[in-house]
C-alpha cells in the first residue's frame, strides 16, 4: 500500500529531474531540440523509470524479467544520486539568484558549466558505488567469554550475512567472499540470514552456487538462520506484496541450503562438539508473514546448560536486553547493511541500538555485520561489503580472569 501512496511522489521526482536534464542538453547542443530527439528520449526515460514496475509485473520470459529487475534496481540507486546532486545544485542556484542577486547565474555558460559539474559528480559517485561492491572488507573482533571450556582456549568464527542471492549478487563476488573465509581457517562459519532475495528463481546457476558454498572450509561446519527476505514474494521498490492465498515459504530455499552443506537452525539450538551452543533464531518479519510465532530468548535458552558458551545467530539485531538476560554470550546479526548507500548509513543509527559493529549489552557481546552482498541496487557508498572474523578466547582455568571483555 505504501508503494501506491509514494507513486505520485516518484513520478514528480522523475519529471523534475528529466526536465533539468533536457534543458541542460538543449543548452549544450541547441540542435537537440528537435521533436524526434525529444520523443525518442522521453520514451527511453519512461522505459527506464518504469522498469521497477515492469520488472514487478512481467514474469515471463525469464530473461526479460531479469533484465527489467536489474535495470530497475540500478535505476533506483542512480536516481537517488541524480536527485541529491541536482536538487542540491538547484537550491544553491536559488540562493545565489534571489539571496545574493547575482545575474551571472542566469547565463547559458553558467548553466552549462553547472550541469556539466553535476553530470560528472553523478557519474563519479555511481561508478564508485558500483565498483566498491566487489571490495570485500575483513573486519576483526577479539573478545572474551568468561566461561571455561575444557580443551578449548579459543574459537574463531567467521560471520557473513545478507548474501541476497538473486539479481544483485553474482558468482564471482561469492567466490571472492568464500576465498576470504577460507584464508581465515575458521572453526565455525555463521550466515546471518537473507541468503535469498525474495525470489528463488532469481538465483542464477544454483548448482554452481551450491558447489561454491560446499568449498567453505570450517572445523565445525557452516550454519545459517533465516532472514526476512528468505521468502518467495513479489517485491516492488523495496515494498513486498502479500497474497493470502499463496504460501510464501519456498521449500527450494531450504533444499538449496541442505545441498550446499549449510546447516539451517530455525528456532533451534545445537550443542557443538559438547563445548558450546549455537542457536539459530527465526526472523520476526518472516515469522509474521508465515503466521507463526517465534520463540522468545528465554524459551530458546531454558533447557541449555548455561555453564557452556551460548552463541545466537539472529538476523535482526533486536531484543538485545532480553537475549542478555536469557544467558546469551554472543549475538551475531546482519540485516541493516549499515545503510548500504549514503545517506542510509547516517539514518540506520536511529533505528537500531547497534546498527553495525560491536556493542556490549550486560555480559553479552553483540556484533552486527554490514553484509557480504547487497539489496536492491548493486552499489555501496559510505559502507563496505564485509566478512567479520571473531576471535573468542576463554579462561584457561575455571578461575575467571579480571580482564576487559573486548580487547
Amino acid at each position: 500500500m505504501a508503494a501506491i501512496f509514494l507513486a505520485p511522489f516518484y513520478i514528480l521526482v522523475n519529471i523534475y529531474l528529466f526536465r533539468w536534464i533536457f534543458l541542460w542538453l538543449w543548452a549544450v547542443c541547441p540542435s537537440l531540440q528537435s521533436p524526434v530527439f525529444f520523443v525518442f528520449s522521453a520514451l527511453l526515460c519512461i522505459l527506464v523509470s518504469t522498469s521497477p514496475l515492469t520488472g514487478f509485473l512481467i514474469k515471463k520470459p525469464v530473461w526479460l524479467h531479469r533484465v527489467l529487475k536489474i535495470t530497475g534496481n540500478f535505476f533506483l540507486g542512480i536516481l537517488l544520486y541524480i536527485f541529491l546532486v541536482i536538487f542540491t545544485a538547484d537550491i544553491i542556484r536559488i540562493i545565489i539568484k534571489y539571496g545574493f542577486r547575482l545575474s551571472w547565474i542566469n547565463s547559458r555558460f553558467s548553466f552549462i558549466l553547472t550541469g556539466g559539474v553535476c553530470a560528472l559528480l553523478i557519474l563519479l559517485i555511481c561508478t564508485y558505488g558500483i565498483h566498491h561492491v566487489s571490495k570485500v572488507k575483513i573486519k576483526r573482533y577479539s573478545l572474551k567469554i568468561r566461561k571455561y571450556v575444557p580443551d578449548m582456549k579459543s574459537l574463531k568464527i567467521v560471520l557473513v550475512g545478507d548474501f541476497h542471492f538473486g539479481f544483485s549478487t553474482d558468482l564471482k563476488h561469492i567466490g571472492k567472499i568464500i576465498q576470504a573465509i577460507n584464508r581465515e581457517k575458521p572453526d565455525l562459519v555463521c550466515i546471518a540470514g537473507d541468503t535469498f532475495d525474495n525470489e528463488f528463481d532469481a538465483v542464477l546457476y544454483p548448482e554452481k552456487l551450491q558447489t561454491l558454498l560446499r568449498t567453505i572450509k570450517s572445523r565445525y561446519g557452516v550454519y545459517a538462520c533465516w532472514g526476512n527476505h528468505d521468502l518467495n514474494e513479489p517485491i516492488l521498490a523495496g515494498f513486498t506484496f502479500r497474497n493470502s492465498s499463496v504460501n510464501p515459504e519456498d521449500p527450494r530455499m531450504e533444499e538449496f541450503l541442505k545441498n550446499s552443506s549449510v546447516h539451517l537452525l530455525n528456532d533451534q539450538a545445537e550443542l557443538i562438539d559438547q563445548k558450546f551452543y549455537l542457536i539459530g533464531r527465526e526472523d520476526p518479519g518472516r515469522a509474521d508473514k508465515l503466521g507463526i510465532k517465534r520463540k522468545t530468548p528465554a524459551q530458546l535458552t531454558k533447557k541449555l546448560d548455561r555453564g557452556k558458551p551460548v552463541i545466537i545467530l539472529d538476523h535482526q539485531p533486536k531484543d538485545l536486553e532480553e537475549l542478555s538476560s536469557a544467558g546469551v554470550d554472543l549475538d551475531l546479526c546482519g540485516h541493516t547493511h549499515n545503510g548500504q548507500i549514503f545517506p542510509g548509513n547516517v539514518f540506520t543509527h536511529f533505528f537500531w541500538e547497534n546498527s553495525c559493529g560491536y556493542l556490549q549489552k550486560g555480559t553479552m557481546h553483540n556484533i552486527v555485520t554490514s553484509g557480504a552482498g547487497v539489496w536492491g541496487p548493486a552499489m555501496r557508498i559510505g559502507t563496505s561489503s564485509e566478512i567479520c572474523v571473531i576471535l573468542i578466547s576463554f579462561p584457561v582455568t575455571r578461575t575467571l580472569e579480571p580482564e576487559k571483555d573486548l580487547l
